[in-house]
């Protein structure tokens, strides 16, 4: 069933709050956001500057600061945030209430509309799904997943949602594990720790860099493979294309992928099937299978798992399949 959200432009104004006492000294801003902990801290800041929000009746700097005892008045009016065209385009959703979607982004789909796709992305979907997305920032979309990674997303439907989902994944409280299929059998598990930031002459790729920003990525075998490895990996950073850069660091880049994963090579004596599934392969074999994180609003524990797509099923029999069909041959 399809629950209506409340239009998050509906912020019920003026509200109104007393600053304690014991927050003498503090600066207005920081006061403000423990007030009013639903809304972020640069949209609470935005507000002061532009005389939304007033302390004992009077404008006032993010910067001043309190007594305590001061009445706090909030009399903001949210304002269109994401401006994209409503499209009707199918989703697959797996969790849906008042404040959050959680969806199943298939291989292929854009997620944000840019230089090339203006239209027919996972924005202008939600759009027409729920028109109160165009007062969130990027339609709600509080992380992304590349156009051909498939796999569960969440969106937030509320300020208050969104809110509360982004300090969730700055803190690093949100479960994302995904399930890879990559180059080489490995041996065992391990954890990838190098930073990443943009590669230094090829502006449409990321890469290892001592300078670059944290990322650490957790994998474990999931499934071992001839010349192959099924893996669970699990993100404790969410740098971009960060699996695809720590694999292919690693020098168990992910099959298929057209950035990272470097020319094609067959596995000596590969099966007619597994031959013609890698040469017509043309993704990065990366599923976002489980995200768990805390409600933003009723505070319970939500975990959601997207189904392993028919393309990564089908590739995952194929290599069953030649893997036992190598050790038939190595036993005559």
């Amino acid at each position: 069933m399809s629950l209506s959200a409340p239009d998050p432009s509906d912020l019920p104004s003026p509200r109104q709050a007393i600053v304690p006492d014991e927050s003498a000294g503090r600066r207005f801003d920081a006061v403000l956001a423990d007030l009013f902990p639903e809304y972020s801290r640069s949209r609470l800041s935005t507000w002061i500057k532009s005389g939304d929000a007033l302390l004992d009746g009077q404008p006032a700097r993010p910067r001043d600061l309190v007594r305590g005892g001061e009445a706090v008045t909030l009399a903001a009016v949210a304002e269109v945030q994401t401006e994209a065209e409503p499209e009707d385009i199918p989703l697959d959703i797996l969790y849906e209430d008042a404040d959050v979607f959680v969806l199943d982004k298939p291989a292929g789909l854009v997620v944000h509309p840019g230089a090339g796709n203006p239209s027919g992305t996972l924005v202008n979907a939600l759009l027409h799904r729920d028109p109160g997305l165009s007062m969130l920032p990027r339609a709600g979309i509080v992380h992304r997943l590349d156009k051909d990674t498939s796999g569960v997303m969440v969106v937030a439907r509320t300020l208050p949602a969104h809110t509360g989902l982004v300090a969730q994944l700055a803190a690093r409280e949100v479960h994302r594990q995904y399930l890879a299929v990559v180059v080489g059998a490995l041996v065992s598990g391990g954890t990838a720790s190098a930073g990443i930031d943009r590669h230094p002459r090829d502006r449409l790729r990321m890469a290892v860099r001592e300078d670059g920003k944290e990322a650490v990525t957790h994998f474990r075998l999931r499934e071992r493979f001839r010349n192959h490895t099924a893996l669970e990996c699990r993100l404790e950073t969410g740098r971009t294309h960060q699996i695809r850069v720590h694999m292919q660091h690693l020098r168990h880049p992910i099959v298929g992928d057209p950035l990272y994963g470097g020319p094609l090579k067959l596995p000596k004596g590969a099966t007619e099937t597994l031959a013609a599934r890698l040469r017509g392969f043309k993704r990065q074999a990366l599923h976002a299978e489980t995200l768990e994180f805390t409600h933003p609003v009723s505070g319970e524990q939500v975990r959601v798992s997207a189904p392993v797509p028919a393309d990564l099923v089908e590739l995952l029999r194929a290599l069953r399949e030649d893997t036992r069909a190598w050790d038939e041959s190595q036993r005559r």
